[in-house]
């Protein structure tokens, strides 16, 4: 995982956690990796992955059980209010990074739907998403 020098890494680890959850790579209710198996994977130190995991309780994405780890949630209604929250946080950049490059939104519209469809304007298909299609927008 490449870290970001504009946010502390232990957020990062929170949003990386948060997408594993969503896509089911940590599946909804399965024993999470320990603090150090995380740590040693990601290169970082234990307490910023301690930190992270203690914040994906917070958000009660999971949860700890006294001498067997941790586990993700079985909320599906969490995962997917979590889901929702990833996707605008991703929107709200998109919009942000559009309207600095002084983009229509009809054309931000267009090129999401051109995306989203797997479309580019160099005429190749580029299908980028490994989660499938939950419907909706």
């Amino acid at each position: 995982m490449q870290f970001d020098t504009s946010s502390p890494i232990w957020m990062q680890l929170v949003e990386e956690f948060s997408r594993r959850i969503v896509t089911g790579e940590w599946a909804a209710g399965s024993k999470m990796p320990g603090v150090r198996e995380l740590a040693a994977d990601l290169g970082v130190n234990p307490n910023t992955a301690q930190r992270a995991l203690a914040e994906l309780e917070r958000r009660e994405l999971c949860r700890s059980e006294r001498a067997s780890g941790r586990f993700v949630t079985g909320s599906e209604e969490r995962i997917d209010s979590t889901r929702a929250e990833l996707a605008s946080d991703a929107a709200d950049e998109f919009i942000r990074r559009a309207r600095g490059l002084k983009m229509e939104r009809s054309r931000a519209r267009e090129l999401l739907e051109e995306r989203w469809n797997g479309e580019r304007q160099d005429g190749h298909d580029h299908h980028t998403t490994d989660v499938p299609d939950r419907g909706g927008a």
